[in-house]
């Protein structure tokens, strides 16, 4: 292929590599030109265009994506047709996402015009989840190159694959100590089984036993007696001890022998999810389960977890490759989307923030308290609280600081719950935190962060970014704009959660938005997106009067 500038007599057969605007209607990019195109360009004074010319074995973009789309085995997987070079593979099925790392790395390596990018090997994928991508970076691309990238992936079984979860009955086994409260464990069977969900695997039963290998023994064989039709699965042990593993003579590693079965493994390099233990009784696997598997957060025992359903169980020598990746650390672009397991709540769900604790530094030494101003006789504070009760889409929190006392005297009467940040001083960040707190303290999976300094915002702007919200099934950031520019209130789900908590100093959560990797929504609600009133003189020209 040649690539550059021609000149627009000579321009014809070739190909543009860039939109070409035009009073007339615009070229698009990748449009073959013709004589009546050369004609349209000279009228309109464009005497040069940036274009290609194909050479012999060139194939355009879209043609080099379809072969090698189509020299990978579908498995688990549906494709999309090919555009602007290309083509999308999405899973067919929940699943676990497994890629060839080798191969897609000597892919890669035949052309950098010729890529493949995928997911992260055996990451739990949804139906309907892009998984890869085949990419053709300019218009065409030598077709003998093509031709070598497909044969790399004919070459052996699988590139990459969607292997979808299998239904199991699983045998909950879950010892206690005084220590241990019931709740804690009511907790755990229910996250339990929000992590089967996806599998449609059922809990088939639940065993309470002392913290003893004995004990624990009995109830796996009991597990194991069980009763079950072919249509529910394969068995699958799960024990959760009210003590952490310390040894593999410790309670479950023993218990697992006890009951004639042999331990393949005591320990994982995965943090959290290092305390995991994984056996097996005949050919019915167990595992036992580390503390940290008793939240939804992702940690070892889901990586074990998802790959016994999805009829892919790790073995030692794989799981001793895991240390690379292993550390788990909380970042905004993990969803977790087991978090409501622990309360019955919608997944869309959130809890509102007001945050009203700032100093008011604008309005001079000594000055009015701007939130105590009064907009149609009602302090601008009371004002921004009660939409967003009236907004009826959650339960309202305010955090306070700067004259807390005259601040919540200005809220009596309302149901709201409200804090004072005694390190308001600090800057924003400390209250966005406390307001997460509070809200993470009500289990739900979502934050609407409002400012109090903002008279114009209505109960009809809240539910109308509540609604927004809800329609992304609280896997979208949904923020407020004036006509395309951004402002609040903003809604965070709780992929952002964690990275919210690093927050110091006076900033807000745009840095988190615009690291997250997550959709953003806008929702338009005009001029009061972006009207605050930080000063004696913006209150006045809000239509507020101050008062002391």
């Amino acid at each position: 292929m040649r690539f550059g500038p021609i000149l627009t007599p000579e321009a014809e057969g070739a190909i543009l590599a860039h939109s070409q605007p035009l009073a007339s209607g615009k070229l698009p990019k990748g449009h073959r030109l013709q004589t009546a195109d050369l004609v349209r360009l000279k009228a309109e004074g464009v005497t040069t265009v940036i274009a290609c010319r194909l050479e012999p074995g060139d194939l355009m973009e879209d043609e080099a994506a379809d072969r090698l789309s189509a020299a990978i085995e579908p498995r688990g997987l549906t494709r999309s047709p090919a555009s602007t070079g290309r083509v999308n593979f999405y899973a067919s099925a929940n699943g676990l996402f497994r890629a060839n790392r080798t191969l897609v790395d000597r892919f890669n390596a035949v052309d950098p015009a010729i890529t493949l990018a995928c997911l992260a090997d055996r990451r739990d994928v949804r139906a309907g989840d892009l998984v890869a991508t085949v990419k053709i970076i300019p218009l065409a691309v030598a077709g003998a190159r093509v031709a070598e990238a497909a044969a790399l992936l004919q070459e052996v079984v699988i590139a990459f694959e969607v292997a979808p979860y299998c239904r199991h009955r699983v045998h909950l086994v879950a010892t206690h100590l005084p220590s241990l409260k019931p709740s804690v464990m009511d907790k755990t069977t229910r996250v339990l089984e929000a992590r089967l969900a996806p599998s449609a695997s059922r809990l088939a039963s639940e065993h309470r036993v002392p913290h003893r290998a004995d004990a624990v023994a009995d109830a796996i064989r009991a597990s194991l007696n069980d009763r079950a039709v072919v249509e529910d699965g394969p068995p699958l042990i799960v024990v959760f001890g009210a003590s952490a593993v310390a040894d593999a003579d410790d309670v479950i590693p023993s218990a697992i022998r006890l009951a004639g079965g042999v331990v393949d493994q005591v320990g994982l390099p995965v943090d959290p999810g290092n305390l995991l233990v994984l056996g097996h009784v005949g050919d019915v696997p167990v595992i036992g389960a580390p503390g940290c598997a008793r939240s939804p957060k992702e940690n070892g025992f889901d990586w074990v977890l998802n790959g016994i359903l999805a009829g892919q169980p790790p073995d030692r020598m794989e799981m001793a490759g895991w240390g690379v990746g292993g550390l788990l650390m909380e970042i905004p672009s993990r969803p977790l989307p087991r978090l409501s397991a622990t309360k019955d709540v919608d997944p869309a769900a959130f809890g509102l923030v007001v945050l009203a604790a700032g100093r008011a530094s604008r309005m001079g030494e000594g000055g009015r308290h701007k939130l105590l101003a009064e907009f149609e006789g009602e302090p601008l504070v009371r004002r921004s609280v009660r939409q967003a009760i009236e907004a009826g889409v959650g339960a309202v929190t305010v955090i306070t600081g700067h004259r807390s006392g005259e601040v919540a005297e200005a809220l009596a009467g309302f149901a709201v719950e409200v804090l004072e940040n005694e390190h308001f001083l600090t800057g924003m960040a400390s209250s966005l935190k406390a307001g997460l707190a509070s809200v993470e303290a009500k289990g739900l999976p979502g934050m609407m962060v409002l400012l109090a300094d903002m008279p114009n915002v209505s109960s009809a702007d809240i539910a109308a970014l509540a609604s927004a919200y809800g329609k992304s099934g609280g896997k979208a950031i949904v923020r407020a704009v004036s006509d395309g520019q951004r402002g609040n209130p903003v809604i965070l789900p709780a992929a952002t959660f964690e990275a919210l908590k690093t927050l110091e100093g006076d900033i807000g959560a745009r840095p988190v938005i615009e690291s997250a990797g997550l959709a953003v929504i806008d929702v338009e609600i005009g001029p009061a997106a972006r009207l605050d009133v930080d000063t004696p003189e913006a209150i006045l020209a809000a239509g507020g009067i101050l008062k002391d």
